[in-house]
């Protein structure tokens, strides 16, 4: 029968021992620290509120597009009136005002346009339809135009009509600088949370002691003249009736925050 050697002596068996009582002694003290780390990790109390704030101002810039489509039998042909009748409107647009910055070509289409050759049929039984052949092309683009003198909106929508565009649409008022209004609305949206807050955290008995989350929607709202104003195709500008007024009433800019703290 084999023996083990390293505890045949008594000092041997007496380290063995002492060495045993050590790892016991590591681990439960491992086991203490990491039990006492656990019961400091606390998850704070926290309250979350809502909040709201609003800002209404008068828009300051009235917005529209108008296209100009031109045909022609050769692509060169379409392109040049096209041009013409476009740099027709944008020297009207720049004497009535217009700066450069708030004028954008946003579209512009050539494309060839195709018909069918008619074909006799011998008989009354079904003919197909003849063989199609090109008939010349399209050229279409698209403006789009800033008018920073709201009131001037309705006379340079008739003007751009009486000269050659062939769709007026998607009249818009705005607000040229949103920051500063979202600005206004976010700390209002802010005091109202922080108010609801207070409220809830004196019901509750508790002291609001930091901030914990913060998120926050916006959403400006605008007012707006409909779409399709005017289209060449249907009317003419010479019997025109007088320019349009266009009211662009207030915008409204919403902020909605949701704000949680955490109590004590």
């Amino acid at each position: 029968m084999e023996h083990n050697h390293f505890f045949s002596t008594k000092g041997n068996r007496v380290l063995g021992a002492i060495t045993l009582v050590m790892a016991i002694l590591a681990l439960a003290s491992w086991t203490i620290l990491n039990l006492s780390e656990a019961e400091e990790v606390q998850v704070p109390a926290t309250i979350t509120v809502e909040g709201e704030g609003e800002v209404l101002a008068v828009p300051d810039v009235a917005a529209f597009s108008f296209s100009v489509e031109t045909e022609g039998e050769t692509a060169e042909v379409a392109q040049g009136e096209n041009s013409e009748t476009t740099n027709e409107l944008l020297t009207y647009l720049r004497e009535n005002g217009i700066e450069e910055k708030d004028i954008s070509t946003t579209n512009y289409n050539l494309y060839p346009r195709y018909r069918f050759e008619e074909r006799i049929c011998p008989t009354n039984g079904f003919c197909p339809p003849g063989e199609r052949v090109q008939d010349g092309f399209t050229v279409s683009q698209m403006v789009n135009v800033k008018v920073r003198q709201t009131e001037e909106a309705g006379n340079l929508i008739a003007g751009v009509g009486e000269r050659g565009a062939t769709n007026i649409s998607g009249l818009t008022f705005t607000i040229d600088d949103e920051g500063a209004l979202k600005a206004e609305a976010r700390a209002a949206a802010i005091a109202d949370a922080r108010a609801k807050a207070n409220i809830l955290a004196d019901n509750l008995d508790v002291s609001i002691v930091g901030l914990a989350g913060y998120y926050e929607e916006t959403g400006p709202m605008y007012g707006y003249g409909g779409d399709n104003f005017y289209a060449a195709e249907a009317r003419s500008f010479e019997d025109a009736s007088p320019a349009p007024e266009f009211a662009p009433g207030e915008n409204e800019t919403v902020v909605k925050v949701s704000v949680t703290y955490e109590v004590r």
